[in-house]
Formats: structure tokens, C-alpha cells, sequence
């Protein structure tokens, strides 16, 4: 299995919900986000631009990446959004891109960004049929690409399924395999029953088992468990250590671990566990 603090949990914050903004980079996300997107009404788009840009002048809290969350680059309020980001005295960590269809999208956001972003990573949110259908081509479009996020409210509407897991399946499979065909990073979507903690759990342990790196969380309480989910155990991170001795004592690509054959995926995946989650956290 693949392990990264990069992206195990993502917050959302709406943009306009100034006094949660510390709360969420506390909250212990990897990433922490301001929506100016689906949680911002029409009327009040260019407040929540004003808001998001003093969510990245204040000072760090925590160890949260600080990303926003754009509106559909197809639109003007998208457009409007990057253009006030290029102007942004501090920049954003990560920008995501809702309801990315071609390769396209993404370039019209580096493009619109300028230099003045240069160093802003990408995260490209599939919600929509045909952007499923791209999805081998959006996944190389940008080496700033870092991770596809499934957007399951939007993607159920709009193929007329049920909001559960099975019907999702075929979409979150195949997310995952053009995400690590890539060497991508791949999110899958928040479960939006905020009081559903087991189902949570549940839910974020089928997304580990499919080999999605991490869940996006619409509440703080959220992500501990997802955190949880999406690290190794005691029980891995010994595996690891026990894959990473036995190779270098061997200096081979293909060693024996409790009586298992290894080979050279596993001693790399070992290697990577280990340097993002140190040889003794659990």
C-alpha cells in the first residue's frame, strides 16, 4: 500500500467562515482549504475572494498545506478568482479545480496563474461524466498536477445514480488506477452525513482498500479518523522496516520477509512509508 501526508485529509472551509479558519489548520488536515466554490452563493463571490486572500496573510497555524478551492474555470466568477489569486500578497500552497473535463482546464489555470503562482501545486476535482472519460489525458496535462479528487455529489447527480457506495465504484476505480498510472496522488470525496462517524470509518477503509491516498472531510471532527485510515500502523511501519533490513543486509531487489517472497514494489513502497512517517510513528 501507498502512504503520503500529502493529501490524507483535505478541509473544507467556507470562505466566508473567517472564524473557522484557524480551527481548520489545527484540525491536523494535511491540507486545508477555503471554498470559494459550492459553499460561496453568487451575491457574495468577491467577499469570499477578500476573505480567502486574509486566510493566506495570516500567520501559519499548524503544519496544514493552505489551498483554495476556485470556481469552474468556464465561468467568470473561475476566471475572477484566478486573476485575484495572481494579485494575492501571499500565495496559496495548492489551488483546486472543480469540475475539471479536459486537459485543458488545467492549462487555462496555469496560464491564468502566471508566474506569479509558479510554485503553486494543482489539485484537479472530477465530478462530471465527460471528465471521467478524459481522465488519461487530464492526468498528464501539468507536472503541477498532484492529485485527483473524486466529486461524488456532483457526479451521482449528474449520471442520475444513488449517492452510495456501489454505484460509485466503476468511477472511484477508475480515478485511482489513472491517478497511480500517472504517479498521482487520488482523494476521494467526503461523506457529507457529518454525524456518521462509523460510517465514516467504514467508508474511508474501503477508499484505503481501492489505493485512494486519502478523503476529503467537510468538518474537523472528520479528520482524525481519516488521518487514521489513511496511515500505516505499528504493524505496517514494522513491515517496513523489516522489508528496508532485509534488502540492504541482501543488497538485492528481491528478499524474504516472514516467509514471504518480496520484490522490488514492495521494498520501494517500504522505503517511501518510511521516510514520510519516520521509522517510529505509528
Amino acid at each position: 500500500m501507498r502512504f503520503t501526508r500529502y493529501c490524507r485529509s483535505i478541509l473544507f472551509t467556507p470562505a466566508l467562515a473567517v472564524d473557522r479558519f484557524a480551527r481548520g489548520q489545527q484540525s491536523g488536515a494535511d491540507i486545508s482549504l477555503v471554498d470559494l466554490e459550492d459553499s460561496v452563493a453568487a451575491a457574495h463571490k468577491d467577499a469570499a475572494r477578500h476573505h480567502a486572500e486574509a486566510f493566506f496573510l495570516a500567520p501559519r497555524v499548524g503544519d496544514s498545506r493552505r489551498a483554495v478551492r476556485i470556481n469552474t474555470v468556464t465561468r467568470h466568477e473561475g476566471l475572477r478568482d484566478l486573476l485575484a489569486l495572481r494579485e494575492y500578497a501571499a500565495k496559496p500552497d495548492v489551488v483546486m479545480v472543480p469540475k475539471v473535463e479536459s486537459p485543458r482546464d488545467l492549462e487555462i489555470v496555469e496560464q491564468a496563474l502566471g508566474p506569479e503562482c509558479a510554485h503553486v501545486d494543482l489539485l484537479a476535482l472530477v465530478e462530471t461524466p465527460r471528465g471521467l472519460e478524459n481522465i488519461g489525458a487530464i492526468v498528464t496535462a501539468t507536472p503541477r498536477l498532484k492529485a485527483l479528487v473524486f466529486g461524488s455529489a456532483d457526479f451521482s447527480f449528474s449520471i442520475g445514480a444513488a449517492l452510495t457506495w456501489e454505484p460509485m465504484l466503476y468511477a472511484r476505480a477508475r480515478l485511482v488506477t489513472a491517478a497511480r498510472s500517472a504517479n498521482l496522488q487520488v482523494v476521494d470525496s467526503p461523506l457529507f452525513d457529518m454525524s456518521d462517524l462509523e460510517g465514516l470509518r467504514k467508508e474511508a477503509a474501503l477508499a484505503r482498500g481501492m489505493g485512494f491516498s486519502g478523503k476529503a472531510a467537510i468538518h474537523p471532527h472528520q479528520v482524525e479518523i481519516i488521518n487514521k485510515a489513511f496511515s500505516p500502523d505499528e504493524r505496517t511501519l514494522q513491515k517496513a522496516r523489516k522489508i528496508v533490513a532485509e534488502s540492504q543486509a541482501r543488497d538485492a531487489n528481491i528478499c524474504v520477509v516472514d516467509g514471504a517472497m518480496v520484490g522490488t514494489p514492495f521494498i520501494e513502497a517500504a522505503k517511501r512509508t518510511l521516510e514520510d512517517f519516520g521509522p517510529s510513528e505509528g
